[in-house]
């Protein structure tokens, strides 16, 4: 029954304790019967080596349970920002998800990140705030954070009984009940939900009125009772809750300890209470390919409906590519054809299987809401389109962000080039944020990737294959550039060489866009129903009177982008810019494609001379938290790296600063920040923006 099945993730901060939440989720579920630990490295969803050895999640995984009748497939997802691809393509195909959130760290840098990007997926959610029994806890503080930080209107549904090291337990405050833990059963699933503790009921009662007036934003008729002050049912309010969460307006906030068994069979009811089922998502819309004017189509979440899914992962295995799908209609058996969409090439299907970490249950028949993984697949990449053959439909592709960091990477003269290529090719197909390249130059080999520990952990991966052996050298900023000023140019490409010649003459001008401008060109793409340029590079045909035929308008284009592919001073490409083609001449022989591609790339590259260009360097938000004695020693050492200093703060011993600070200035920063802190400072970061930078400042090897 697809009304008791519920495809969710679990998103969150690094530390805020989403991989021991989703251990407990097992536990209580009956699926483990053992309890694992981060600590000790033998949790269900971190099952890679490098997962164990580092102590953080880096691929997302899938697990399924049984709660009650209602079946939950689960996503843990990393929190480190340097694999937020994995948290992308993870939203992409959830219908709901927990937001884990540390009592103690409240709402930090991440957390806000893949709040946001669920926000842009509109997936409902509902917030967990874990680690209650830590020094420093601070429940309500927490609560402030996600309203001023996030925007949330919270239904706090759970209150804490005590924090800190007088931490008892979860008041529930839909039933008006404390969760009271056997303190004789060893292994933590027996309960009893007795009478609030007297020292808590009047906070309950408080909480609760706000609770109700937190369901009012999802059912009129339960506004109506309490602004008569009738009573509310309990069903009532559950059902209030469940609609103001599907709508998104609203977000029902649970507690707890995951590590210490408490609050976590309450998240598990609040999940199957709260989030939607796959039938209760509206209908998924693509494209029908080929089609006239891009018709759309939709596809319900009905098994008697056209098979269709998208492929949101794959993994490169000896034995063949694993790919894992989020089916949205029909069903889908073991042999059967399916068509790609986006290559129009016909796959079949090998073997489906349910995925627990990394243990496999075969399938004999998977169907609409489920997320299951597929062997034999050989044509299908993260973001395609699989889809019955007589009924086809392209759904949206999943976007990544570019990479920001570089380094080169050298293979040991033992490293056979063939399996290099082979399992770089794979790695790179795998994690879409991952890019690889030759330089051109230097023939030497580059890796791109999120951050150093991306690329750290990259590097690990590829030497597991055998045969594989590479040193890395220092990693590279992954720069940009734009053009200085506005400028006008004609170029008069004329080649006569006997034979037919090659003729092409255009005029054009080109200006540098601000940020304002490129919103407002993405903007009007969005309205077209076109895909925004990622690097902002808009072409416009201002042509009157056919002085240049239109059949070669869209060769002058792509000479344009190819010569924005390299810049002509520094081999960066070239980003936010709009060129525009206002006259020309041509010949009725000698103009061909060709010629008006090669003038249009020499016309750039004339420009860009003419102009002058400006470097941009990637900029980075940047939080770190501290003892606060280490406050000043901080200030002075992120105004050293050029860094831009938001706000700080200290609260209960503790600092937190909020800078921005470019990349180039920050390799090797975990490390430097370890020793002046004597190992107690943490910080994070993700990318911000690109901002100019002198080009003395700026490290240019890789541009040599």
């Amino acid at each position: 029954m697809l009304e008791n099945l519920r495809n969710i993730g679990i998103i969150a901060h690094v530390d805020a304790g989403k991989t021991t939440t989703t251990e407990r989720i097992l536990y209580f579920s009956g699926s483990k019967h053992k309890v694992g630990d981060v600590d000790d490295g033998n949790t269900t969803t971190d099952f890679d080596p490098l997962e164990r050895q580092k102590g953080i999640t880096i691929n997302s995984a899938a697990v399924a349970i049984d709660w009650g009748d209602t079946r939950i497939s689960i996503i843990d997802t990393p929190g480190h920002v340097d694999f937020t691809a994995e948290v992308e393509r993870s939203l992409r195909v959830l219908d709901g998800a927990i937001g884990v959130f540390c009592a103690v760290g409240g709402v930090e840098v991440q957390s806000e990140t893949v709040w946001y990007q669920a926000n842009k997926h509109r997936v409902p959610r509902i917030a967990f705030i874990n680690k209650l029994d830590r020094m420093g806890a601070d429940f309500f503080a927490c609560i402030e954070q996600m309203k001023e930080k996030l925007g949330v209107v919270p239904a706090i549904c759970a209150l804490p009984a005590g924090e800190s090291s007088a931490f008892e337990g979860v008041i529930d405050l839909v039933r008006m009940k404390f969760i009271l833990k056997d303190k004789n059963d060893k292994t933590n699933v027996k309960y009893d939900l007795v009478e609030i503790p007297e020292q808590y009921k009047a906070q309950a009662e408080e909480y609760h009125l706000h609770l109700l007036e937190a369901a009012t934003h999802g059912d009129d008729h339960l506004l109506e009772l309490v602004l008569e002050g009738k009573p509310v049912s309990e069903e009532l309010l559950r059902k209030a809750l469940r609609a103001g969460t599907i709508e998104g307006k609203l977000t029902p906030i649970l507690c707890g300890s995951a590590k210490n068994f408490h609050g976590v069979q309450l998240l598990l009811d609040a999940v199957v209470e709260y989030l939607p089922s796959p039938a209760e998502r509206p209908p998924v819309v693509g494209i029908i390919p080929k089609s006239k004017e891009k018709a759309t189509a939709e596809r319900r979440a009905d098994p008697k409906e056209p098979f269709s899914c998208l492929a949101f992962k794959t993994i490169s295995e000896p034995t063949g590519d694993l790919v894992f799908l989020r089916i949205y209609s029909g069903e889908l058996h073991p042999k059967d054809d399916v068509l790609n969409t986006a290559n129009g090439r016909s796959e079949r299907v090998a073997r489906i299987f349910r995925m627990m970490g990394d243990r496999r249950d075969v399938l004999e028949v998977a169907g609409p809401g489920e997320i299951v993984a597929v062997a034999g697949l050989k044509q299908t990449h993260t973001g395609n389109t699989l889809c019955a053959e007589d009924k086809p439909i392209l759904l949206e592709d999943i976007r990544f962000p570019d990479p920001v960091i570089s380094q080169a990477i050298t293979p040991d003269k033992t490293t056979d080039e063939t399996k290099l290529a082979d399992a770089l090719g794979k790695m790179v197909r795998d994690d879409p944020t991952l890019k690889c390249r030759t330089d051109p130059e230097t023939n030497e080999l580059i890796l791109s990737g999120m951050g150093e520990l991306h690329l750290e952990v990259s590097v690990e991966k590829l030497m597991r294959n055998p045969g594989v052996r590479v040193s890395v050298g220092k990693p590279m900023v992954a720069y940009r550039q734009t053009l200085a000023r506005p400028v006008e140019l004609e170029t008069r490409y004329i080649k006569q060489s006997g034979g037919r010649g090659k003729f092409a003459v255009i005029y054009m001008e080109y200006k540098p866009l601000t940020k304002e401008e490129c919103a407002e060109w993405a903007a009007e793409m969005e309205e077209d129903g076109e895909k925004p340029d990622p690097n902002n590079l808009y072409f416009v045909d201002k042509i009157v009177g056919g002085v240049v035929p239109k059949e070669f308008i869209p060769a002058i284009e792509k000479g344009f982008r190819q010569a924005c592919q390299k810049g002509a001073k520094y081999h960066f490409p070239c980003v936010d810019i709009q060129a525009m083609l206002t006259d020309g001449k041509y010949h009725d022989v000698d103009s061909s494609q060709d010629a008006f591609t090669s003038a249009a790339a020499e016309n750039f590259r004339d420009a860009q001379a003419k102009a002058g260009i400006v470097l941009l360097e990637p900029i980075m938000n940047v939080v770190v938290h501290a003892p606060d004695k280490y406050l000043g020693d901080l200030t002075r050492d992120v105004s050293r790296r050029r860094g831009e200093i938001l706000n700080s703060t200290m609260d209960k011993g503790r600092c937190m600063l909020h800078a921005y600070v470019p990349l180039g200035e920050l390799f090797g920063y975990t490390s430097e920040l370890r020793n002046f802190t004597s190992g107690t400072a943490a910080f994070t970061m993700e990318p911000s923006h690109y901002a100019p930078v002198k080009e003395e400042l700026a490290d240019l090897r890789e541009a040599s």
